[in-house]
């Protein structure tokens, strides 16, 4: 055995003696066209190779070599030449994967008609059995009666024979006394003692001839051969082939996903011994006016299956309907099961955008249900979108929420997508319009339904306007959460404890209050002048410009030199403060300093005409961090 060294320092072992002399040729071959490269520059710096101690040639590039295509720099010919390639390779593999799937699910089908016809078999093997054991008792009981009434008629035959063999023993015994006796007289030498004698035996021969002595048996010998009457086995032998009408079925309870928005998967079962040829499902919606004692009605609905389940299609979502089955074979038709509800799957919540918030470390998302029926709960599902503004693909899911709103942790600086699903115990809805969140900064809309009746709201829900023209008491419409006495409105609720940060844009010749308030603030009392709200008031006067910090209806003495057009304010529920400060000069203008025992409530109020602009969902800016 020969061991051939290649370039590397690897060696080729050549376990045959053929093999020895295949793999000299082709090593031959290979450093000659190795020595015929290293004369060629361009093909040396293309690749080289080695032989390995595990048979197999490596081909490695080296680090200066062109590309193996041939082709040069920033240009890819061949592989835009196999893009279709790999398309169609992708469009087959798809179509395959389809197929395959029906493939699954034809056998799923396959298998379920194998199990319901080893249950009839079962079934029918049963009844069978049954009938044979029933044939076996009737006939061994007739059999009992037959043999009992044989013996009672050989007994009454051996009765009477015995009763005429003892009459015809008697007659025999009286008529050889007789005879003796006549033999005796006749015997006597007495004449006087024979004819004292004679008399009366003569008689007693004439009473004995007058008596008629049956010598003839009436008693037969043969049996009577009475037929049986076995018309209830030949019925009990037809029925074998007749089988017996099915008892009710027993439906199922609705088990958990079962269910979509507009079909339902219903499963029932039947007695062991029942055999049936088809069962007719039958399905109405629950209605509140519908009376709940009547099986067949206009709206009720009815399918033919051949298995012990059924999925009903053309529903409503979140509606409830009411099932009952029947089983039917050539005998007849069953009663029917007792009734069972399922529900569809929910419709899409419809998330309320309006009524969202977002901070830095969280959002409060809010939602309707968007159906009829109750809901068990909801799903809430974030994907979080990458920095390009595609997706990540990192989604987390925030489940059995029980209402219509969650307040859901989020991390800093990110924008994520955020749907909702219902869902009650027919599975989850379809999930609803996504919502872009962000969590740059604190992001929140003006609650229309907290304004004063002369406010407008803009239609993006950040901007709030105050006519000119002065609304009559008698058409303004007050109701307990909307402003009677201040001209203000209140934004959403800050729920999550932390920084916040907004700013107001305003105008110098608008008089405003901004600031904050608790929910359960005074709508009959100005901002500031009470204890449940902070703000910021501008007041013009003939001859300035006038800036109050009112709580409670106190505020420092404090001169601002510079309007602020745009005043921002940073909310910090962990120490407790409320900031203002003028944008545009980067300037502090005042801090309230207290607790926050509630969470609280942007709050905005003109005391004159204008118009003022909230700017929210923006990162603090840092000189607010001081």
């Amino acid at each position: 055995m020969e061991l051939f060294d290649n370039p590397r320092g690897g060696r080729l072992d050549v376990i045959t003696e053929d093999g020895e002399e295949h793999e000299d040729i082709h090593m031959e071959a290979v450093m000659q066209g190795s020595e015929r490269k290293q004369n060629q520059p361009n093909l040396s710096k293309y690749q080289h190779f080695s032989i390995d101690t595990n048979e197999s040639l490596h081909f490695e590039p080296c680090e200066d070599s062109p590309s193996p295509t041939g082709a040069e720099d920033g240009h890819n010919s061949v592989f835009d030449d196999q893009e279709p390639e790999v398309n169609q390779i992708e469009t087959t593999r798809s179509k395959l994967q389809e197929k395959v799937v029906e493939m699954e699910s034809f056998a799923g089908h396959l298998e379920e008609i194998f199990l319901t016809v080893e249950e009839n078999f079962g079934r029918q093997e049963q009844h069978l059995e049954q009938h044979y054991n029933d044939v076996l008792q009737t006939l061994s009981q007739r059999y009992d009666e037959r043999a009992a009434g044989l013996e009672g008629e050989k007994k009454s035959k051996l009765e009477a024979l015995y009763k005429q063999l003892l009459n015809c023993g008697r007659a025999l015994d009286a008529s050889k006394e007789l005879i003796e006796a006549a033999q005796e007289i006749y015997r006597t030498q007495d004449k006087r003692l024979f004819l004292k004698a004679v008399t009366p035996t003569v008689n007693r021969i004439e009473e004995f001839a007058k008596e008629e002595t049956e010598l003839k048996v009436h008693t037969s010998t043969e049996f009577t051969t009475t037929l049986a009457d076995l018309s209830d086995v030949k019925t009990m032998m037809d029925s074998i082939n007749i089988v017996p009408a099915p008892n009710a079925p027993v439906i199922n309870p609705q088990i958990p996903n079962s269910a979509t928005q507009t079909s339902l998967r219903v499963c029932w079962s039947l007695f062991s011994d029942d055999t049936v040829e088809y069962y007719e499902l039958y399905y109405r919606p629950v209605l509140e006016d519908s009376p709940a004692d009547i099986i067949c009605g206009p709206d009720v609905c009815n399918i033919k299956v051949k298995e012990t389940h059924c999925t009903v299609t053309d529903l409503l979502p979140n509606a409830q309907y009411e099932l009952w089955v029947t089983a039917t074979n050539t005998t007849g038709i069953s009663p029917a099961s007792e009734k069972a509800l399922y529900m569809t799957v929910p419709s899409p919540p419809v998330i309320k955008q309006r009524q969202c918030t977002t901070c830095p470390e969280a959002a409060l998302i809010r939602w309707e249900s968007g159906n009829t029926n109750p809901v068990d709960s909801y799903t809430v599902e974030l994907i979080e979108m990458g920095t390009d503004g595609g997706q990540s693909g990192i989604t987390e899911s925030i489940v059995a929420v029980p209402t219509c709103q969650c307040l859901i942790q989020l991390q800093t600086g990110r924008r994520y997508l955020i749907s909702v699903r219902a869902v009650n115990i027919g599975g989850p809805s379809d999930r609803s319009d996504a919502f872009t969140v962000s969590t740059t900064g604190t992001f929140f809309h003006l609650l229309e339904d907290t304004a004063h009746p002369c406010l407008s709201i803009s239609e993006d829900g950040f901007t709030m306007f105050y006519g000119d023209e002065e609304l009559p008491i008698s058409a303004m419409a007050f109701d307990d959460n909307t402003f009677a006495r201040c001209v203000a409105v209140l934004g959403d609720l800050i729920p999550v404890r932390g920084r916040h940060y907004w700013e107001v844009e305003v105008d110098d010749e608008t008089e405003y209050r901004i600031g904050v308030a608790y929910e359960d603030t005074h709508r009959n009392s100005y901002l500031g002048a009470n204890n449940t709200s902070w703000c910021m008031r501008h007041i013009l006067t003939p001859s300035r410009h006038k800036y109050e910090f009112l709580h409670n209806g106190w505020s420092p003495d404090l001169r601002i030199t510079v309007n602020p057009v745009r005043i921002g304010l940073a909310l910090d529920y962990n120490s407790g403060t409320l900031a203002f400060y003028n944008v545009d000069l980067k300037q502090h203008l005042h801090t309230f300093h207290g607790h926050f025992q509630q969470h609280v409530h942007p709050c905005f109020a003109m005391d004159n005409p204008g118009a003022l602009t909230v700017h929210n969902g923006i990162e603090a800016p840092e000189y607010t961090h001081i």
